[in-house]
């Protein structure tokens, strides 16, 4: 089979949604953008990134307060999901559009996104300017998760929690486990 080339473009596919909320202190709220370039900087210390156009909302609130937090959504909010991504949080309240319950973070002043499964709480550490978006990395001060969806083994079974993916213009889910790191060493 012969290979086709393509022109560059941001083929690393599929990338998690994520919904990240942060505070708009002048407006006395949280506000929500849907992430899809996002993912993980480093393990040690816990390090993420998410990247936003320096024309969104969010970028402004997040560059002035300097932490955000990141929601995984599950598959049943895709509707939500898809709407935070569509619509300025300067002119619509996302929390109330979308019916989301925004409750207080452990160690952020940023509002974590009830209905969400997972919430990681994050302070900002640098911002880097590249290209259309502008890279946040955070480190990870704290993470939550919904009992039903946390393992025996203090861990967190994303089968329950149920995420979705963005896949070129598109969403998917999960879809099931194959394999495990380190299974071909056995």
């Amino acid at each position: 089979m012969s290979k086709l080339e393509f022109p560059p473009s941001e083929a690393l596919y599929p990338v998690p949604v994520v919904l990240v909320s942060c505070l708009d202190r002048n407006a006395g709220r949280g506000n929500v953008i849907t992430i899809a370039w996002c993912g993980i900087v480093a393990s040690t210390p816990p390090l993420v990134y998410v990247s936003i156009r320096p024309s969104r909302h969010s970028h402004t609130l997040i560059s002035k307060e300097r932490e955000f937090v990141v929601n995984v959504p599950r598959t049943g909010m895709l509707r939500e999901t898809d709407l935070c991504g569509i619509c300025s949080g300067s002119r619509v309240d996302k929390f109330k559009y979308c019916d989301f319950t925004a409750i207080p973070a452990s160690k952020v002043a940023a509002p974590m996104i009830k209905e969400c499964p997972v919430n990681i709480e994050c302070k900002l550490t640098k911002v880097l300017e590249l290209g259309s978006h502008d890279m946040f990395i955070a480190e990870v001060v704290s993470v939550h998760a919904d009992s039903d969806i946390a393992t025996s083994k203090g861990t967190i079974d994303y089968a329950k929690a149920r995420p979705v993916v963005f896949n070129k213009g598109e969403y998917w889910d999960l879809g099931k486990k194959i394999g495990y790191y380190g299974f071909s060493s056995k």
